[in-house]
């Protein structure tokens, strides 16, 4: 067996073994433990790093309240390998989390039990992003057995909580886990192979609502929520359609829609025979790279109050609109950067046609890593199509490319002079 066939081979088995592991939230420690003893046994120096919930919640995409952050027992690991004059050369990081969503919904096979149809691979996190992670480590490993004449460090991470705002990611970009300072990353999330330059921001707003009840029989005696929700979310729904008409950028110009709001919970009443008086729905509001949340909070904030202003009911019972949970800052770097460019003559060397810069509506740990001013791309196998979805499935043979793809951007990037 060549060298190659049996590196792709070590690589099934390990995201194999991998997605075994129930790594939903918070309950990532064995598989953490299973992938620090991995490293170390492949002579990776290891390092491990636990949020500290006081910390993050001076950060503000968190909550305030450090009571609110999970982070007990829950470990993000890196692995370092030196090449040459490590400080002779730049600190690349690759990273992936280890975290999955919960399997939902109808799956035909056991989602923690990888199901393989020829090249096609399916379990919960195949897409999002054990897959990617495993081509992490294998990148490095193929440079380590490969390439001699480097000069640099290579780290590979496998973080914790990104599902939850990036627990293990906003950690290491806060303090620092290495005794060395890190010059640029690249995160494998699921891009189909595309470079991902841009990530979008969002606020989560809580909008809750007061009515008056009555018995459904004199329903004209209460005062429902509904009409009064329906007339909030018509106004949001014009400003998101403002805003997509006003906010653009080159990275975003396939999406009609690039800053979607989206009202994910709505509850309201309490028994069918009396009307609805209380109402609590919960917002997501896009944020568009170059703005922050806090300005987009205001906008939608103004046309809430705009609504009320014209509403006698909601002007005396004014509606409560706070933030909660996790909020996203978006993230943006420059085609200009090294990452990016090492990343682009890798892709074309491989035969990647489709190599043009994209933006992506969703968030990632990469704005952790670029407020810390460490330029961070995306770039991966599978797609975010399959990302929380049953039956979560990806073309291995995207796995092995990314591998390839990932190993040459880092050659180019550590190549001695």
């Amino acid at each position: 067996m060549t060298a190659r066939l049996a590196l792709e081979s070590d690589l099934r088995q390990f995201v194999s073994r991998l997605l075994r592991f129930d790594t939903t939230a918070p309950n990532e420690k064995t598989a953490q433990q299973w992938v620090e003893d991995t490293l170390d046994s492949w002579g990776f120096e290891t390092y491990t790093w636990t949020a500290d919930a006081e910390r993050l919640a001076s950060h503000p995409s968190f909550p305030d309240d450090p009571a609110e952050l999970d982070v007990a027992a829950r470990p993000s690991v890196g692995g370092v390998l030196e090449f040459g004059d490590p400080d002779a050369g730049p600190t690349v990081v690759l990273n992936g989390h280890v975290d999955v969503v919960p399997a939902e919904g109808e799956w035909s096979s056991d989602p923690f039990e990888p199901t393989w149809n020829d090249e096609h691979l399916t379990a919960r996190g195949a897409a999002d992003m054990k897959s990617g992670l495993s081509g992490c480590i294998f990148a490095a490993r193929t440079l380590a057995e490969r390439d001699t004449d480097l000069n640099g460090r290579v780290v590979v991470e496998s973080v914790v909580g990104e599902e939850e705002g990036g627990i293990g990611a906003a950690a290491a970009a806060l303090d620092n886990p290495y005794p060395f300072s890190r010059d640029m990353a690249l995160i494998a999330e699921p891009t189909e192979l595309r470079p991902v330059l841009a990530v979008e921001g969002s606020v989560m707003k809580r909008l809750e609502l007061a009515g008056r009840s009555a018995h459904a029989a004199r329903r004209w005696r209460g005062e429902s929520v509904l009409p009064h929700f329906e007339a909030i979310r018509r106004a949001f729904e014009d400003l998101e359609t403002e805003r997509a008409e006003r906010i653009t950028h080159p990275l975003y110009e396939r999406f009609e829609n690039p800053w979607p709001t989206s009202f994910g919970t709505v509850h309201a009443g309490s028994w069918a025979s009396t009307v609805p008086s209380e109402l609590t729905a919960e917002v997501r509001i896009g944020v568009a790279p170059g703005e922050t949340v806090a300005a987009v909070e205001a906008e939608y904030d103004e046309r809430l109050a705009e609504v009320v202003a014209e509403n006698e009911w909601l002007r005396e019972h004014q509606p409560s609109f706070e933030r909660f949970s996790i909020q996203f800052e978006a993230g943006e770097i420059s085609e200009d950067e090294p990452i990016h460019q090492a990343l682009q003559a890798a892709m074309a060397d491989a035969g990647l046609s489709n190599r043009e810069p994209i933006g992506e509506t969703y968030g990632a740990d990469s704005r952790h890593y670029i407020e810390a001013g460490i330029p961070t791309v995306l770039f991966g196998p599978g797609t975010i199509d399959q990302a929380h979805f049953p039956d979560e499935t990806i073309d291995f043979r995207e796995v092995v490319t990314a591998t390839s793809v990932i190993a040459d951007t880092v050659s180019r990037l550590l190549q001695a002079e």
